[in-house]
């Protein structure tokens, strides 16, 4: 039966049939082909998989980022980072990923990242002498963040998948998010005077004060979801839900910006994206069903912790397979499904849960801009308008800076470990 679900798995896949759709159907097809199990287990399943508490997190820290997005704010938070970063040769790519990090604070999402900032970002870098090419690779570069700096939907459903604290995991997300943000912006700063790029950068930047003033609304948000979260006094959902009435408020009321179109168009994006998410967890629910029920998961993490019997061993196998993983599989159905098996592997060598889980999140990131199916890439090319092999070269660099950081996430567990061990005594 494992045989049976993970050839036509591959097969699906192949055939270029949706990953998600994919899953669901290989597990399907097994269970009605292979057992005898009534057909209302398949429900009973997928229905398990949903009945989560800390899911109900997800479509509503989608709904906000894209409230903040239709607000204006994200325009906002880009003339705030140009005036930080921005008086210096290169200092628009550095607005690039600077704006992304402060994002990735509202939304949580990295495709959210990409279109919200890489609307305003990418032509903005292309009038200032960028070429088209280097722009979309690194607008998608640095929308990874949007699922390291927290609030991250992974670390949602990799905590919830495992049972490990998503607070937690927020706070190990920090120290990673902060050093792949540092290593781009160190990258694009020596990049861009190689080049020649961004000359005329520091041109046309708000006075500080003008700029921090107008982006306050913005920076308050993130504040006030980790400050809920960390102060004791919500939730990781319930803050979501009070990011949506912020979002909501600081959009009607400040910038006037919500007529009954653009909250219908809002609406349905965060509504689309928030079921396909959901759908990929149901199925993957249902699919883990079947490898559970085939001993899998059990076989799979005592052959990892036999085969590689050294923590550095096991977790430089687990990135490289989480690396070639990230390529063909979404980061949502990679989670879901691998989190248990790798997971009980690596506290089986003593490995902090929360450490696998930084390490996991930020290697399965890269999967958002590695083709083939990199969704950061996709976004960040139709933002552009052009086709993704114009990204490629420049992307090259970007993903061996993020490996490196990767490989000092992976082997310095402090970076991830420091802030939550600190805020917990």
């Amino acid at each position: 039966m494992t045989l049976a679900i993970v050839l036509s798995l591959l097969i699906l896949l192949v055939l270029g049939v949706p990953v998600a759709i994919a899953i669901a159907f290989s597990a399907f097809f097994v269970l009605v082909s292979f057992t005898s199990l009534p057909h209302q287990v398949i429900a009973q399943q997928v229905y398990i998989a949903l009945d989560a508490f800390p899911l109900a997190a997800i479509p509503f820290f989608i709904l906000a980022g894209n409230l903040m997005e239709a607000g204006g704010l994200s325009a906002r938070l880009v003339n705030f980072a140009r005036v930080l970063v921005g008086d210096v040769q290169g200092g628009l790519a550095a607005t690039c990923v600077l704006t992304s990090m402060l994002f990735a604070a509202i939304s949580g999402s990295s495709v959210a990242t990409t279109f919200a900032v890489g609307s305003v970002l990418i032509p903005a870098l292309v009038r200032s002498g960028y070429p088209v090419g280097f722009s979309a690779a690194l607008m998608a570069a640095s929308a990874e963040l949007g699922v390291i700096i927290p609030p991250s939907i992974p670390m949602i459903l990799y905590g919830t998948a495992t049972g490990t604290s998503i607070p937690a995991l927020f706070l190990a997300g920090f120290g990673p998010g902060l050093l792949i943000a540092s290593a781009l912006i160190v990258t694009v700063l020596v990049w861009s005077r190689r080049k020649g790029w961004g000359m005329q950068d520091g041109d046309g930047r708000q006075p500080f004060w003008i700029a921090l003033t107008r982006a306050l609304p913005a920076l308050a948000m993130p504040l006030l979801i980790l400050g809920g979260i960390y102060g004791g006094v919500t939730t990781p959902t319930e803050a979501s839900v009070v990011a949506v009435v912020y979002a909501l408020a600081t959009g009607a009321l400040i910038e006037r910006a919500f007529d009954r179109a653009a909250m219908i168009e809002t609406f349905r994006r965060s509504v689309v994206s928030s079921t396909t998410i959901m759908f990929i967890i149901a199925a993957a629910g249902l699919f883990g069903f079947v490898l559970r029920r085939e001993g899998v998961p059990d076989s799979a993490a005592d052959w990892l912790a036999n085969t590689f019997q050294s923590e550095g061993l096991y977790l430089a196998a687990t990135n490289l397979f989480l690396f070639v993983t990230g390529m063909f599989v979404e980061t949502s159905a990679s989670v879901v499904v691998l989190a248990p098996i790798l997971g009980d592997a690596a506290v089986a060598l003593n490995i902090d849960p929360v450490h696998f889980g930084s390490i996991m999140v930020v290697n399965l990131a890269l999967g958002m801009i590695t083709p083939p199916f990199g969704v950061n890439l996709f976004a960040a090319a139709q933002i552009a308008g052009i086709p993704l092999q114009r990204m490629f070269r420049p992307l090259l660099v970007f993903i061996a800076v993020i490996i490196v950081c990767l490989a000092v996430i992976t082997y310095v567990p402090a970076l991830s470990l420091g802030l939550p061990k600190l805020l917990s005594n």
